[in-house]
């Protein structure tokens, strides 16, 4: 292969003359023109407001929210409910047992009474702070932080204590109440803000 073949391309542009669109201004008169007076960005306010995402304005959107904040309070009143009737339950068995006990009406193993005992002591499972904790750790789990929410969190809660004293069929033990007035007080703390004590 011949170096001419591959040379002999410029060779061939060459023969073209070059044309010129417009006429070359020396570069004084262009640095004139291209300065401006006023250098600056002018800010011109807009009358229009951006138009809003149209979330809360949907129906079907509000109505399934609404749907979904009234699950979750029923879903708060029956574990208040359960979770008292359970608790009450469980402090009834270990006042009953030793009634039965004492009248000779049933034998129950030591371990039973023990286990009973255990469970609703202070730090026991069914005890006023374990009880009234996870009620508190279910409805932030629902509301979070917001304290219009956490408020009728309290509401629900307070239904399902009337719900578990109706299926108790009067008023609950002094463990119930305790855990009650317990469950009312860090309601009012997370409500008011203060949140540091009701951590645990």
């Amino acid at each position: 292969m011949s170096v001419n073949g591959i040379t002999g391309a410029s060779d061939l542009y060459s023969a073209y003359p070059a044309q010129s669109t417009a006429p070359t201004k020396p570069a004084e008169e262009t640095a004139k023109e291209t300065k401006a007076e006023d250098v600056g960005v002018v800010y011109e306010k807009s009358e229009s407001t951006p138009a809003s995402s149209g979330i809360y304005a949907k129906p079907d959107v509000v109505a399934r929210l609404k749907a979904d904040a009234e699950s979750r309070t029923a879903q708060l009143q029956s574990l208040v409910e359960k979770l008292i009737s359970q608790q009450a339950g469980t402090a009834e068995k270990a006042g009953s047992i030793w009634d039965m006990l004492r009248t000779g009406q049933v034998e129950v193993d030591p371990e039973t009474r023990a286990q009973a005992q255990k469970d609703i002591a202070e730090d026991g499972y069914w005890g006023v702070k374990q009880t009234s904790d996870r009620i508190i750790e279910f409805a932030q789990a629902l509301a979070g932080d917001d304290p219009e929410k956490l408020a009728k969190m309290k509401d629900a809660f307070l239904e399902g204590y009337k719900q578990a004293e109706k299926t108790w069929g009067g008023e609950l033990p002094e463990i119930s109440k305790q855990t009650y007035d317990a469950v009312l007080d860090k309601f009012d703390k997370l409500i008011n803000g203060d949140v540091t004590e009701t951590q645990a």
